[in-house]
């Protein structure tokens, strides 16, 4: 660090002590100018809250000895700007105004420096100086928000895969699961843990799957079916495949794909009646004084 830029930190670190609320509030009122969400995306509290916590980061940031290049290894600076960054994203604020929230502090600063006592050459290496933090901050302040509303987005769009594949329980030992629209890769390994899940949860004998809502199936589709069907039974399961229109039947026939080994169904009516049966078989081969094709209630005199 040379001699006269270290002495202007020590001036600028001086001058953020003293006037850190007043640089903090003017900040606040540049961000309700400048955000296109006026301010709304955080309450007043927030808004101020940030605010000091920012400003002393900065401070604390040219007090140090890190170089201004790599202002933002500074911890209490990147854990500021960082965490101010994914507040925004949480929020759903625009990508900008992250950034931008950055330069207003920027603004606000060197409002404050021009009416210190610098003579022209510390007032070039205090400009400088503050550019270069305040730059720093706000492309790591964008870099963040952008990998912040990614992993958002990512994490929703998975919980919009799993509540667009519920597992219903039908009967006893008997799940069910709709599929409704195209079955890709994503959403096939979202079916197959939720289902293995819920069997090994709830002691199933037999998993129907329905693709009744399906719109097509083809050799990628039929692939997903059949390696879902052959986890289920890798844990002690029956699978039963529903839905099969007309349609779709001719569909698998003329692709040449084999589901010879899967037991399947028209409909879901014709599916749950399969498994009743089975589960009734298994029944009665676990318990030897229950008949075959007495239910629960029949057993119990009810």
């Amino acid at each position: 660090m040379t001699t006269p830029e270290s002495a202007v930190r020590a001036r600028l670190n001086e001058v953020l002590t003293r006037r850190g609320a007043e640089i903090a509030d003017r900040w606040v009122q540049l961000q309700e100018e400048r955000t296109e969400t006026g301010g709304e995306s955080l309450v007043d509290g927030e808004w101020r809250e940030e605010a000091d916590l920012l400003v002393e980061a900065v401070r604390a940031c040219l007090a140090g000895d890190v170089p201004l290049v790599r202002a933002v290894e500074h911890d209490g600076l990147h854990d500021v700007v960082v965490d101010m960054s994914m507040r925004r994203a949480r929020a759903g604020a625009v990508p900008t105004e992250a950034s931008l929230a950055v330069f207003a502090l920027k603004d606000a600063v060197l409002e404050a420096v021009r009416q210190e006592p610098f003579d022209t050459d510390e007032v070039y290496v205090a400009v400088q100086a503050v550019n270069r933090v305040l730059d720093a901050a706000g492309a790591l302040c964008f870099e963040t928000f952008v990998h912040g509303r990614e992993e958002i987005i990512r994490r929703q769009s998975r919980q919009l895969l799993e509540a667009s594949t519920p597992v219903v329980r039908l009967w006893r030992h008997v799940l069910a699961v709709p599929l409704i629209g195209n079955l890709d890769t994503a959403r096939s390994q979202v079916v197959m843990e939720n289902l293995l899940e819920a069997i090994q949860k709830n002691g199933t004998l037999v998993a129907i799957i329905d693709i009744t809502g399906v719109p097509t199936v083809d050799t990628s589709v039929a692939q997903h079916l059949i390696q879902t069907v052959k986890a289920v039974r890798l844990m002690g399961a029956e699978c039963v495949v529903s839905g099969v229109r007309p349609a779709i039947a001719q569909t698998i026939v003329q692709l040449g794909i084999d589901l010879s080994d899967i037991l399947t169904r028209a409909t879901l009516a014709d599916a749950l009646e399969t498994s009743m049966r089975l589960t009734q078989q298994e029944a009665f081969r676990s318990e030897p004084g229950v008949a075959p094709g007495w239910t629960d209630e029949m057993q119990d005199g009810r």
